[in-house]
Protein backbone atom coordinates (compact mmCIF):
# COMPACT_ATOMS: atom_id res chain seq x y z
CA UNK A 1 0.00 0.00 0.00
CA UNK A 2 1.22 3.55 -0.98
CA UNK A 3 1.00 6.58 1.18
CA UNK A 4 0.38 9.61 -0.74
CA UNK A 5 2.33 13.09 1.10
CA UNK A 6 -1.44 14.35 1.08
CA UNK A 7 -2.39 11.77 3.21
CA UNK A 8 -0.37 11.83 6.82
CA UNK A 9 -0.43 14.67 8.93
CA UNK A 10 3.24 15.48 8.33
CA UNK A 11 2.86 15.52 4.80
CA UNK A 12 -0.38 17.99 5.63
CA UNK A 13 2.25 20.21 7.60
CA UNK A 14 4.80 20.58 4.99
CA UNK A 15 2.45 20.98 1.66
CA UNK A 16 2.38 24.69 2.64
CA UNK A 17 6.33 24.94 2.31
CA UNK A 18 7.17 22.58 -0.63
CA UNK A 19 4.80 24.29 -3.03
CA UNK A 20 7.17 27.21 -2.29
CA UNK A 21 9.93 25.28 -3.06
CA UNK A 22 12.41 26.22 -6.46
CA UNK A 23 13.21 23.74 -8.49
CA UNK A 24 16.98 24.18 -7.77
CA UNK A 25 15.85 23.33 -4.01
CA UNK A 26 13.60 20.31 -5.44
CA UNK A 27 16.19 18.89 -7.77
CA UNK A 28 18.77 18.92 -4.34
CA UNK A 29 16.34 17.17 -2.27
CA UNK A 30 15.85 14.32 -4.62
CA UNK A 31 19.47 13.89 -4.78
CA UNK A 32 19.92 14.18 -1.43
CA UNK A 33 21.60 10.77 -0.15
CA UNK A 34 22.35 9.96 3.64
CA UNK A 35 26.02 9.37 4.45
CA UNK A 36 27.49 6.17 5.23
CA UNK A 37 28.93 6.54 8.64
CA UNK A 38 25.35 7.13 9.45
CA UNK A 39 23.44 4.34 7.43
CA UNK A 40 25.89 2.12 9.05
CA UNK A 41 24.81 3.94 12.51
CA UNK A 42 20.87 3.41 11.30
CA UNK A 43 21.50 -0.55 10.52
CA UNK A 44 23.59 -1.17 13.77
CA UNK A 45 21.06 -0.16 15.86
CA UNK A 46 18.18 -1.27 13.89
CA UNK A 47 19.84 -4.90 14.23
CA UNK A 48 20.39 -4.32 18.12
CA UNK A 49 16.60 -3.72 17.99
CA UNK A 50 15.83 -6.49 16.44
CA UNK A 51 17.84 -8.45 18.66
CA UNK A 52 16.70 -6.56 22.13
CA UNK A 53 19.99 -5.71 23.25
CA UNK A 54 19.29 -1.74 22.50
CA UNK A 55 19.89 0.31 25.85
CA UNK A 56 17.33 3.41 26.40
CA UNK A 57 19.92 5.95 24.48
CA UNK A 58 20.38 3.55 21.66
CA UNK A 59 16.53 3.50 21.51
CA UNK A 60 16.23 7.32 21.48
CA UNK A 61 18.77 7.48 18.74
CA UNK A 62 17.30 5.34 16.18
CA UNK A 63 13.99 7.39 16.83
CA UNK A 64 15.30 10.06 16.18
CA UNK A 65 17.14 8.56 12.89
CA UNK A 66 13.69 7.16 11.70
CA UNK A 67 11.89 10.64 12.31
CA UNK A 68 14.15 12.43 10.17
CA UNK A 69 14.13 9.94 7.85
CA UNK A 70 10.46 10.47 7.42
CA UNK A 71 10.64 14.07 7.34
CA UNK A 72 12.91 13.48 4.48
CA UNK A 73 10.93 11.34 2.67
CA UNK A 74 8.00 13.52 2.94
CA UNK A 75 9.97 16.59 1.36
CA UNK A 76 11.53 14.55 -1.47
CA UNK A 77 8.37 12.95 -2.17
CA UNK A 78 6.80 16.93 -2.02
CA UNK A 79 10.29 17.81 -4.56
CA UNK A 80 9.66 14.80 -6.79
CA UNK A 81 5.86 15.98 -7.43
CA UNK A 82 6.82 19.44 -7.86
CA UNK A 83 9.60 18.66 -10.53
CA UNK A 84 6.95 16.03 -12.53
CA UNK A 85 4.65 18.70 -12.49
CA UNK A 86 6.78 21.61 -14.45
Amino acid sequence: MTISPESTALGRLLRPMSQRMSRELARELVSLKVEEDTQQRYEYLASGRREGTLTADEEAELQDLVQVNSVLSMLKAEARLLLAAA
